[in-house]
């Protein structure tokens, strides 16, 4: 009779593990979320053995009933995990054996962790990147919202944080539209590389059983089996990817969270919050701290220590499998954690968030922000070269600033001491809603341009 109280691979060793050991070596804390592709995957290599005649019918039933138990059990917090047992897989093995016997035995056949955890890893990812992409679908309607909420509404854009040419807010929006965009397609990029199946190469050469490979490979959900053993038992790549794409996605909300947290304070004062997203102070009673967009800003350098961390323990290792491997699993469950709800938090934010229309376009005007217009209007009006309208647009910028004027306040006779033979036409040049609207190149901020914009992203985002 087997020992229940021995893990499996205790049989030729003549002492118990050291304690410490037990303790910093056991990974179920962590890898019990697996226990859904862990089961599932149990149950498709229990029906490929029966169906390749490894096992017998009678077997794989027994064996299934209780993986479905076990399953059961652990989904209505009935099933005591333990360190003993070390990770997901020989805790639900343990159990099994509790259920239905020696015939226990028979489900490791033709498979090992090696392959097993691989397998269950591929799986979660390939659920939770599918979770992620919803989340991330609705982050874009928010943005598309409030995009077309605020097509007119005029802003200055900035570079080096300085006032550098009025944008519509929506143009603003947008751009981040298309930064989600590109983290929700890497999230799909990551699911069809992913989309080989482990299961069957065992430890790390394969295995003399006939087993079906395509079979399990299906009934999973991959597209197919992995092609190479010592790769698959090796690969880390797809964990690494998964990390790579959390991190480009939580600095898009981090520069996000940045820029509202600047917009919405006392100097700036570009938009406002609904008090939902903001908190209060111990001390001052006035405070209204923008702290869900600090946090999200913040807890950015946990998705990228996380993508290190991996990459680090993965840099030095020989092929095949190591037990420094099993630092994978906190790595991803950490970062998908910390994405997945700062994903959720900027979506909130934006929804809350109301833009302070006359400020933004009072700011808009300052800072000589059509300067660029004059100097192209040089160009285009007085077959100047554009080095030469932007030297007489500085000029202008100077006269002004001397005067302690904006560009639209000064008067033709004023323009026209940096360059004669201007007329009136030139003074629409310094209106700010003009200037957005000659920006109509493509991808540019025109009001044209932007209902386009919004017209075919609403299409995608149905």
């Amino acid at each position: 009779m087997r020992n229940k109280n021995k893990t499996v691979w205790e049989t030729r060793f003549k002492s118990p593990v050291s304690k410490i050991f037990e303790k910093i070596g056991a990974s179920i804390d962590v890898d019990k979320r697996l226990f859904e592709e862990d089961i599932f995957g149990s149950i498709v290599h229990t029906q490929m053995l029966v169906k390749q005649k490894i096992i017998d019918k009678a077997k794989g039933k027994k064996i299934i009933n209780g993986l479905k138990k076990i399953n059961n059990e652990i989904k209505k917090n009935r099933f005591l995990f333990s360190k003993k047992y070390e990770d997901i897989h020989l805790n639900i093995e343990k159990r099994l054996f509790a259920i239905i016997g020696n015939d226990a035995g028979y489900l490791h056949i033709a498979r090992s962790r090696n392959d097993q955890v691989i397998t269950d890893f591929k799986l979660w990812i390939k659920k939770s990147s599918k979770e992620i992409i919803i989340n991330l679908n609705s982050l874009i309607k928010t943005f598309l919202h409030k995009s077309e909420n605020n097509v007119d509404t005029i802003m200055p854009g900035f570079t080096h944080l300085k006032n550098a040419q009025p944008i519509s807010f929506a143009h603003y929006l947008l751009a981040y539209v298309e930064m989600f965009k590109r983290d929700k397609k890497r999230f799909f990029n990551n699911i069809n590389y992913i989309d080989e199946c482990p299961l069957g190469v065992c430890a790390l050469a394969g295995t003399s059983y006939n087993i079906d490979r395509n079979f399990t490979s299906k009934k999973l959900g991959f597209k197919k089996p992995t092609r190479n053993s010592i790769d698959t038992v090796s690969d880390r790549d797809f964990a690494l990817d998964f990390l790579s794409a959390a991190s480009i996605c939580a600095v898009h909300i981090s520069r996000l969270a940045e820029e509202l947290v600047i917009w919405n304070s006392d100097i700036f004062n570009l938009i406002k919050f609904d008090d939902k997203m903001l908190t209060g102070s111990s001390i001052m009673p006035q405070k209204k701290n923008p702290d869900p967009a600090e946090l999200i800003r913040g807890r950015a350098g946990e998705n990228f220590g996380k993508l290190q961390a991996l990459l680090t323990t993965m840099k030095g290792l020989p092929l095949s499998y190591y037990k420094d491997m099993q630092e994978d699993k906190k790595q991803v469950f950490d970062s998908y954690d910390v994405i997945k709800e700062s994903i959720l938090i900027a979506n909130e934010l934006v929804k809350n968030l109301k833009p302070n229309k006359p400020r933004m376009l009072a700011l808009a005007n300052e800072g000589y922000t059509t300067a660029t217009d004059f100097a192209d209007y040089l160009v285009q009006k007085k077959n100047l070269s554009f080095r030469e309208g932007y030297k007489i647009s500085a000029k202008l910028v100077n006269y002004a600033e001397k005067k302690k004027k904006k560009l639209n306040e000064l008067d033709l006779s004023e323009i026209r001491k940096v360059k004669k033979d201007l007329d009136k036409n030139v003074m629409k040049i310094f209106d700010v809603k003009n200037s957005v609207n000659l920006k109509s190149s493509y991808g540019g901020t025109s009001i044209k341009n932007i209902k386009k914009m919004i017209s075919s992203l609403k299409k995608e985002f149905k």
